[in-house]
C-alpha cells in the first residue's frame, strides 16, 4: 500500500508547529519528499548488499532478506526492448541494438535503476555475456549464438543480441527495476492565498494541480516522515512523536469528512 502524501504533509507540518520551527511551503515539501523517497529506495540495494556479503542461516537473516525484497518488488516491473537499427555517418556500417523500455504497461515512463532478466519470444532466457565473452563466442561454430541460445551485452543502457536475425519488435522483453516516481502533493490555491490540497491524481495534461502518493511500502511511513523533518531541521529522537501525529492527522481528516 502507498504512502498518502496529504498525511506525510500533514504530519510534518503539525510537528514543524508543536516545535514552533516554522513552515515548508508544498512545493518545498514535494522537493524534500523526492529526495527522502529516493534516497530510502537506494538504501534497500546497500542494505541487501551487505547482507548477502555475510552469510547467513538463522530466522532473523531471512526475514530481513524477504522484508527488502518485499519492499523493491514495489518497483519491478517488465516491458517490450524496442529494436534500433541506424547507419554510421559514413554509411557503411549498420549498427543494431535493442532499448530499454521507457514506459510501463500503464503507459507511463519510467526511470530505469537495474536489470533484471531478459526473455525472447516469451520463453527463452537470453544469457547476460561480458563484452570479452560476448565477442568470443561468436567466433566458434559450437558456440554461435542462436534463437535457442540467444546471448547479449548491455552497455550504456543498450541491449546487443545475438543472434542478428532477432530483430522483430515485441521479440525482446525485459524485467527491471525502475525508480520510484516523484511525490506531489496537489494543489490550488485559494480566495485568501491558501494552498487547498487537491487529491485527484497527478496527470500532467489533464490534471496538473492533482497529487501523486509516495510508492514506498506503507510500512515506510514514519521513516518518511522522519527524515523530511530532519531535512527541515529537526531531529526526533522518538518514532512514537510522529506516529501519534500521523494518527492525529488522520482523526482529523475522518471529521472533515463527516
Amino acid at each position: 500500500m502507498a504512502i498518502n502524501v496529504n498525511t506525510v504533509y500533514q504530519t510534518v507540518l503539525l510537528i514543524l508547529n508543536k516545535e514552533q520551527r516554522g513552515y515548508i511551503t508544498p512545493t518545498e515539501f514535494n522537493s524534500l519528499g523526492t529526495q527522502v523517497q529516493l534516497e530510502i529506495f537506494e538504501k534497500y540495494f546497500e542494505d541487501l548488499n551487505q547482507l548477502i556479503r555475510v552469510p547467513q542461516t538463522d530466522t532473523d537473516y531471512a526475514d530481513r532478506v524477504k522484508n527488502l525484497d518485499e519492499k523493491i518488488n514495489i518497483f519491478k516491473t517488465v516491458g517490450d526492448a524496442v529494436y534500433i537499427s541506424t547507419t554510421t555517418s559514413g554509411g557503411t556500417n549498420t549498427i543494431t541494438y535493442w532499448e530499454l523500455p521507457t514506459l510501463n504497461m500503464f503507459g507511463e515512463e519510467v526511470i530505469f535503476h537495474r536489470l533484471g532478466s531478459v526473455v525472447y519470444n516469451d520463453e527463452v532466457e537470453v544469457q547476460r555475456l561480458d563484452r570479452t565473452e560476448f565477442y568470443q563466442i561468436k567466433k566458434s561454430p559450437l558456440t554461435k549464438p542462436s534463437k535457442t541460445f540467444p546471448v547479449y551485452l548491455f552497455e550504456n543502457n543498450r541491449l546487443y543480441v545475438q543472434p542478428e536475425n532477432i530483430i522483430t519488435q515485441g521479440d525482446i522483453k525485459v524485467d527491471y527495476i525502475r525508480k520510484p516516481i516523484d511525490p506531489i502533493w496537489g494543489f490550488t490555491v485559494g480566495t485568501l492565498g491558501q494552498y487547498i490540497y487537491n487529491e485527484d491524481p497527478y496527470n500532467v495534461n489533464t490534471m496538473p494541480t492533482g497529487s501523486r502518493n509516495f510508492e514506498l511500502h506503507g510500512s515506510e511511513q514514519t521513516n518518511v516522515i522522519l527524515q523530511i523533518l530532519k531535512y527541515a531541521g529537526i531531529i526526533v529522537e522518538d518514532p512514537q512523536i510522529v506516529q501519534d501525529a500521523a494518527q492525529q492527522v488522520a482523526i482529523n481528516e475522518q471529521n472533515e469528512k463527516i
